[in-house]
């Protein structure tokens, strides 16, 4: 959009700038507009008009700017907002509506007119058609803050914390023996996995609480397969007429896992994708086979609550712990590596997948880019993956019973099996 503009003669580029800032404004307008059609006219302090005027007031105030000064920027802006705040003050009294949002989005869009001709059109639009979607989403906004616990805003802000604050602040350069402890990478890799836990909570909070099984099962694999893999147990022994449903969401969760490492992968070190893909997929696609099958055959019976979000969607000590186990098993690999080469390496992640997957696939990921051979690394994830849905399998079969459980053996019999089997051979 902005080569368009420059590739013009000059005259014609402050045309189409000028019209460009127009209709920008026209999309805020028309936005505006739409939320008071029902008003009399001369109620409404801006409209479609106005803000199509208010987006070509700031591109004629921008083009002016080499013949009369830079001043008059600040000066338009400054009129504008007054006069808006008074006609807005005034309209607040007579119908006692005391927003002041729609005042913002008229200054913005003058703003926007602004950046047209004097920074980047494609900015100036992206601005706009933000300004309107925020505008145009206030039920919405004021809905999920009314379904917003205290707990998950602490979470969100606890993330933006450790993300935004923290994580750029942290060295990016190796420490100790061979540069094993790289403070950036280590807690890049907990804000990676605190991310997906928390937007896999968030996708099952924000669908309800009878959104299906598919939907359940899938994003609450990604904040927790463990945790809905004991949920869907004790609901089988409970109930135990709903156990292929049942067998078929934990399913369904432990095979989001597969997933989850390959986007581990695909951030931290590429080179393993072409190689680990085959058993990941592999294993992800029976399981969800499986699932399917059981759901077409049971899509008749009683629908399933998703688990209950009892837990915080992000704890501090949870992430500094995962990080402290990060730099355990970095170390641990390394050492083991050493002294019992690729067999230490799977006895780590054999023992580690016993309580977490994620901790020792990054782990594994980063030791790949650090000298661990490939193929060693892929069959030491795989073997990680495979114990830990070997122990959620015992769940299910301990906990649910064993109608639940004869459904989920064969289908992680034959996923695990034959992931493990192709990553063994070369």
């Amino acid at each position: 959009m902005n080569q368009l503009l420059n590739d013009l003669p000059n005259d014609a580029a402050t045309l189409m700038g000028l019209g460009l800032a127009l209709v920008l404004g026209l999309l805020v307008g028309i936005q505006r507009g739409w939320r008071d059609r029902d008003q009399t006219a001369g109620q409404r302090v801006a409209g479609v008009r106005t803000h199509a005027l208010v987006g070509l007031l700031g591109g004629v105030c921008a083009v002016l700017v080499p013949s009369i000064g830079a001043p008059i920027l600040p000066v338009a802006f400054v009129t504008l907002a007054l006069i808006a705040t008074l006609a807005t003050g005034l309209r607040a009294y007579r119908v006692s509506d005391y927003s002041i949002t729609g005042l913002v989005g008229l200054l913005l869009t003058f703003l926007v007119g602004v950046l047209v001709i004097l920074e980047s059109a494609a900015v100036a639009a992206a601005v706009a058609v933000i300004t309107t979607i925020v505008l145009d989403n206030k039920k919405e906004a004021h809905d999920l803050l009314r379904r917003l616990e205290e707990r998950e805003l602490d979470a969100a802000l606890k993330l933006l914390l450790i993300s935004v604050v923290i994580l750029p602040m942290l060295p990016n350069q190796g420490y100790g023996p061979g540069g094993m402890i790289n403070p950036y990478e280590i807690w890049w890799m907990v804000v990676l996995i605190a991310s997906i836990s928390f937007l896999g909570y968030f996708a099952v909070k924000v669908g309800g609480t009878r959104r299906g099984l598919l939907f359940t099962s899938v994003f609450a694999g990604l904040s927790s397969s463990t945790a809905l893999t004991l949920h869907f147990a004790r609901l089988s022994r409970r109930s135990p007429a709903l156990s292929p449903l049942l067998a078929a969401g934990i399913l369904l969760a432990c095979g989001t896992m597969f997933p989850r490492i390959l986007i581990y992968c695909l951030l931290i070190n590429r080179e393993l994708l072409p190689t680990l893909a085959v058993p990941i997929l592999t294993m992800a696609g029976v399981l969800y086979a499986s699932a399917l099958i059981f759901t077409l055959r049971h899509r008749g019976d009683i629908s399933l609550e998703q688990p209950a979000l009892t837990q915080n969607p992000l704890e501090l000590k949870s992430a500094l712990f995962f990080g402290l186990l990060l730099l355990a098993i970095l170390f641990l690999g390394a050492l083991l590596q050493e002294w019992l080469g690729d067999a230490g390496i799977y006895l780590l992640a054999a023992s580690s997948g016993v309580a977490d997957v994620d901790a020792i696939t990054l782990s594994l990921t980063r030791l790949s880019r650090q000298g661990l051979a490939l193929p060693t690394a892929v069959t030491a994830i795989v073997l990680a993956t495979v114990v830990n849905n070997l122990v959620k399998t015992g769940m299910a079969v301990f906990i649910g019973g064993w109608r639940l459980g004869r459904s989920i053996l064969l289908p992680m019999a034959v996923a695990l099996g034959g992931g493990l089997l192709i990553a063994w051979l070369p």
